[in-house]
């Protein structure tokens, strides 16, 4: 038997107040002549104290990355071509923000090495050359894509990540600080990415006890921050920083499930945004995770939070269609959840059902 050998995160640093070190982390890595490219998420884009502590030098670059929707290929190609055209080459790229810059500064640095456009790497190891230096700096957590060998876009013809192992990010810089005052229904929603990573992770049949380590971790730090606690405090601020890390690391060896694959379908189509995307879909798979269900429903309520419902309603077949086409697209995920002969358990018939029901 062969064993997977899986590349990781090679440096990571956690603290509150840790984003301080961040220039004097960059500064062995700088290439002289050539910049370091900061994508910061457009949340920051008018908060000027804040981009006051990015430690920008000579001609370093800030861009705004505009993430009102999961980043596209069509937008890495257009960043990396851009960075391109104006320096040649770059020192490297630092991500700072949620789980689409996360994706967005791994594929840029992987594009500003690799030729042809970002679709072209959309699958399996089909990356060809290292990326730059790259740098991931959360500003949300839950979603686990800091530490993840993945970075889901959405092509001209599929959402699909770059999965390779030039994907994973350099260094990562792990500070609760700059998750603080997230708004309620964020924290819920990138939260319960984290929580069913975790619930896919551990009922799935690529379980393993590398995988089941970090997702019951990470599924208990969930539990006492949306069920035990009364009120959010600076801890539920670091328990949830670790778990999107845990819960990151629990799929890195196994596999996600059904509302993954099927929250991709509704994503390609709709532009649903991950985290309340999976929500909405986990809300009705009681079928597959009866437990997690009837827990995720228990969260949704302690913490007053709405799930959008009727979001498939008006929808033409040939719409239907594209979901459904996604969504069966994600092999690995559905083998995950319903076995090697997952086939025969789920069709297209009963898929459309299941949107019918979102």
């Amino acid at each position: 038997m062969k064993f997977r050998n899986f590349k990781m995160v090679d440096y990571v640093v956690y603290g509150r107040g840790c984003f301080a070190q961040l220039d004097e982390i960059l500064a062995p890595k700088r290439v002289q002549g050539l910049p370091m490219v900061f994508l910061l998420d457009h949340h920051f884009e008018n908060n000027e104290s804040f981009k006051a502590t990015i430690p920008l030098r000579g001609n370093d670059e800030l861009i705004i990355a505009d993430v009102t929707y999961e980043p596209k290929t069509s937008y890495v190609d257009e960043i990396a071509n851009g960075l391109k055209q104006k320096f040649g080459q770059i020192s490297g790229v630092i991500g700072i923000g949620g789980g689409s810059v996360m994706d967005l500064a791994k594929a840029v640095g992987i594009m500003m090495t690799n030729d042809g456009m970002a679709q072209d790497y959309q699958g399996y190891d089909l990356v060809k050359n290292k990326a730059v230096y790259k740098v991931g700096i959360p500003t949300i957590s839950g979603t686990g894509a800091e530490v993840s060998r993945t970075c889901v876009l959405t092509g001209p013809t599929k959402k699909l990540g770059m999965n390779s192992d030039f994907t994973p990010f350099d260094q990562i810089v792990l500070d609760p600080q700059l998750i603080k005052g997230v708004p309620k229904n964020q924290n819920f929603y990138t939260g319960m990415d984290c929580y069913i990573h975790c619930i896919e992770s551990l009922d799935g049949t690529f379980l393993n006890t590398f995988s089941q380590s970090y997702g019951e971790k990470a599924l208990a730090m969930c539990q006492d921050i949306y069920l035990n606690k009364n009120e959010w405090d600076d801890n539920s601020d670091e328990q949830l920083m670790m778990a999107s890390y845990a819960g990151g690391m629990s799929i890195a060896y196994s596999q996600v499930g059904v509302a993954h694959a099927v929250s991709y379908g509704l994503s390609y189509l709709l532009g649903t945004k991950h985290g309340i995307g999976n929500c909405i879909v986990f809300n009705h798979l009681e079928e597959y995770y009866p437990k997690g269900v009837a827990e995720f429903h228990r969260m949704a309520e302690k913490h007053n939070i709405e799930i959008p419902v009727d979001v498939c309603s008006n929808l033409s077949d040939a719409q239907f269609d594209t979901m459904i086409d996604v969504s069966l697209g994600m092999k690995l995920l559905w083998e995950n959840a319903l076995g090697p002969n997952w086939e025969e358990k789920m069709n297209r018939q009963k898929l459309r059902r299941l949107f019918e029901r979102l």
